[in-house]
């Protein structure tokens, strides 16, 4: 009966733009590296009505410290944001600052052999910053972005931006639930006038 491992290895290419390599900093307590890196963004970056457009350049600002558990990586990414309005649908475009910090432990020490399956682990001395990226950015952007902070969004009568119909726009509708009122109205004035 053959072997099965719990977890497969799973082998990380130290070429990938979100790998990254700590052997420089030879797993000494209190040494530390600062790097700036521009990476292409991985595809389905963003939410809903917004997100990072794939392959757009995220610059990351990264701090990596050799702690005893493994390599405490602290960072900021600045990406760019393409989307649409929650209210009015038009095309959003900016860049948006997310900081992050996570601790990857080494496979070999004692708290990196207990890890729990949620825990992330360095493979080989290399740091996939792929989902610690993905989970900053996302859980960072806003679930219903708006092109500015009073944005009125569209006219629900003929769905027109408001910005740009002014205050005098207006319908004259009457409610639904009064439609049969209006009717009898109507029929009275109808009576009176001949």
């Amino acid at each position: 009966m053959p072997h099965e491992s719990r977890n497969p290895l799973s082998r990380l290419d130290p070429n990938a733009p979100l790998v990254l390599d700590t052997r420089a900093l030879s797993r000494q307590p209190g040494s530390s590296r600062e790097k700036t890196l521009t990476v292409p963004a991985p595809e389905n970056f963003g939410v809903e009505m917004v997100g990072v457009p794939e392959g757009a350049e995220i610059e990351l600002d990264l701090r990596l410290e050799a702690v005893l558990e493994g390599v405490l990586i602290t960072g900021t990414a600045r990406v760019p944001l393409d989307g649409e309005c929650a209210r009015c649908l038009d095309p959003i475009a900016s860049t948006f600052e997310a900081d992050f910090q996570e601790l990857f432990v080494y496979p070999d020490t004692r708290s990196g052999g207990n890890a729990d399956d949620d825990e992330l682990r360095l493979e080989d001395d290399l740091i996939d910053l792929e989902p610690v990226l993905r989970d900053a950015v996302l859980l960072a952007l806003p679930l219903s972005p708006l092109c500015r902070d009073d944005c009125p969004g569209l006219c629900p009568e003929c769905g027109v931006r408001l910005a740009d119909a002014g205050p005098e726009h207006h319908h004259d509708v009457a409610d639904p639930r009064w439609a049969a009122l209006q009717g009898l109205v109507d029929q009275r004035e109808g009576k009176q006038e001949g």
